[in-house]
């Protein structure tokens, strides 16, 4: 199980926060699928703080079945963190996450995302006004990367921001294997995943979750970098757009039963339908199309056919590519 503090889940392949896709029509595919906790895509302070009503509802949506889940939060700015951090706690989050790990660069410019792992003492007094303000209910998580680049001035950065927000009283740690540099080029060090895990036990820290992030695309690579790292948990990501069934293949091997065959063309549409039923409800007709446009370009690469009916989804309405779907393409 995973304990974030008094959060429990009995299940430690999480959902990550998804810059967007994990919206709410995702985050309940999951949980269907066998996700036990779901994040929200990564929300900005200013916006959560100065958010409508009406979009609110489109972002900050949440189902009465689909706690516990938690929220992700960028900025810059500790007030403004703290401000957009209750809000995300009145609309019924479970957990606030603070994303110290966006690699994009106009987030860098702005000194938000991956720029605080290059700013420790910002870091650590957001984590400081966050943690006070929340109630003592409300777990409260970072998201890290390896480090800034791959400099030892980095990973010495890299250690202050751990250590000093352990101290504050956070309730978890997500680390994905690359430095911010490198964005997504390159292979996530699990190595380096392997070394924090074994120095926060090293330190007493060892009750305090550690969740590693990167390259996870299989069920057999999931379970063999939580054996190879001793991580806690493991957050699903890229490998889960267009992927769900990730989750229940996870969860067999951790189980120790056989894997789970591929989804069926059947399978592959009934959800595929499912996901964009809960996105027009969410969106209506027109936006519903839109985002599920981007969903089913990587649902398609499960298809035996996954160039016609990856193309179809770029010209063709929804009906139609459902039909296709059925048909085997």
């Amino acid at each position: 199980m995973l304990h974030f503090g008094p959060l429990s889940i009995a299940f430690p392949a999480i959902q990550a926060a998804l810059s967007g896709y994990s919206d709410a029509p995702m985050r309940r595919i999951n949980r269907k699928l066998g996700a036990e906790f779901t994040l929200c895509e990564v929300l900005l302070d200013q916006f959560v703080v100065a958010v409508s009503r009406r979009k609110a509802k489109l972002y900050m949506h949440l189902e009465e079945d689909e706690h516990p889940v938690g929220a992700q939060l960028m900025g810059s700015e500790p007030e403004t963190f703290v401000s957009a951090a209750l809000k995300l706690v009145d609309a019924g989050f479970d957990l606030i996450d603070l994303n110290f790990a966006c690699p994009v660069k106009k987030v860098l410019g702005r000194s938000r995302g991956g720029y605080l792992m290059s700013d420790p003492q910002n870091a650590a007094k957001i984590v400081q006004r966050v943690r006070q303000a929340l109630p003592d209910s409300i777990p409260l998580t970072i998201k890290l990367r390896k480090g800034f680049d791959d400099s030892e001035e980095s990973v010495r950065k890299f250690h202050e921001i751990t250590d000093r927000s352990l101290d504050l009283g956070i309730a978890g740690i997500t680390l994905h294997g690359r430095t911010v540099k490198q964005r997504y080029t390159g292979l996530s060090d699990w190595n380096f995943v392997r070394e924090v895990k074994e120095r926060l036990v090293a330190r007493n820290w060892g009750h305090v979750p550690l969740v590693g992030s990167g390259d996870l695309f299989t069920a057999e690579t999931c379970l063999s970098r939580m054996r190879e790292t001793g991580v806690d948990g493991i957050a699903l990501a890229r490998g889960i757009i267009g992927n769900p069934w990730l989750f229940r293949e996870v969860r067999a091997l951790m189980e120790s039963k056989p894997l789970p065959a591929p989804p069926t063309i059947r399978e592959q549409r009934d959800i595929l339908e499912e996901h964009y039923r809960l996105a027009e409800e969410l969106y209506g007709v027109k936006r519903a199309g839109t985002t599920m446009r981007g969903f089913g370009i990587r649902y398609s690469q499960l298809h035996p056919q996954a160039e016609t009916v990856r193309e179809a989804f770029v010209r063709q309405p929804w009906n139609t590519v459902l039909k296709i779907w059925y048909n085997g393409g």
